[in-house]
């Protein structure tokens, strides 16, 4: 298995012979290398979304249409686009479980919002939502924006994760100390990869509270297109 950060809250997760991307945002990503994009999409089997902001979908339409390949996300989100976009979906909800070739994805609940830009203001986009990606023997924990919430400990309790994927910038979800409470009180995780920090100044910058509160667990501070291998 290969988890490659795309920058921001972007990755391609290389699971059981499938190749996702995950939230991809290129265009304007102040993280991503723009040259490097043929790099991080080459092969890719299936997008797979979390919510609507802009700072996850920005490049989802286009990519859908170029590399010909499914949207896998929340119904209401994919059941628009299918109708008004006309691209492939795969629309599911909470606590539903989709299969993607060799890999089961549980779609999970998280505390954020979804919603695009429009003439108006926001419009909304279906709901906000994480993943656990089950394949070769491994599960991740997938948790898109949100906050510590308390609904953790029944995940673990039926999925087990051993790798956790957690939004720790702060601002606009959980920061890196509330990240850590979260992994140690919730769950029994071996590796953790922070996420959705360092874009802006806004955002948190290092990972070192995480690190500090998760003694004897493989923090991973990723690197843009850096394959972590597990």
């Amino acid at each position: 298995m290969d988890i490659t950060w795309l920058g921001h809250s972007s990755f391609r997760i290389e699971i059981a012979g499938q190749i996702l991307l995950v939230d991809p945002w290129f265009t304007g990503n102040p993280l991503f290398p723009e040259e490097r994009r043929d790099d991080a999409t080459r092969g890719a089997t299936q997008i797979l979304l979390t919510h609507a902001h802009f700072d996850h979908v920005a490049d989802t339409l286009e990519l859908a249409r170029t590399l010909r390949i499914p949207v896998v996300g929340q119904f209401d989100l994919m059941s628009y686009w299918q109708d008004h976009e006309h691209i492939e979906t795969l629309g599911f909800n909470k606590g539903g479980t989709v299969h993607l070739g060799d890999v089961a994805v549980t779609m999970v609940n998280a505390l954020h919002s979804s919603s695009f830009a429009g003439p108006e203001g926001p419009q909304w986009a279906g709901t906000e939502c994480g993943y656990m990606i089950a394949g070769e023997g491994r599960v991740i924990y997938l948790s898109g924006d949100t906050d510590v919430t308390a609904d953790m400990g029944v995940w673990n309790d039926l999925h087990a994760p051993d790798i956790g994927i957690l939004s720790a910038g702060g601002h606009f979800t959980m920061n890196m100390a509330r990240a850590g409470y979260a992994a140690k009180t919730f769950f029994d995780f071996k590796t953790v990869i922070p996420c959705h920090y360092k874009t802006f100044p806004v955002l948190e910058q290092s990972a070192e509270a995480l690190v500090k509160a998760l003694p004897g667990v493989e923090v991973i501070e990723p690197e843009v297109m850096k394959a972590i291998a597990l």
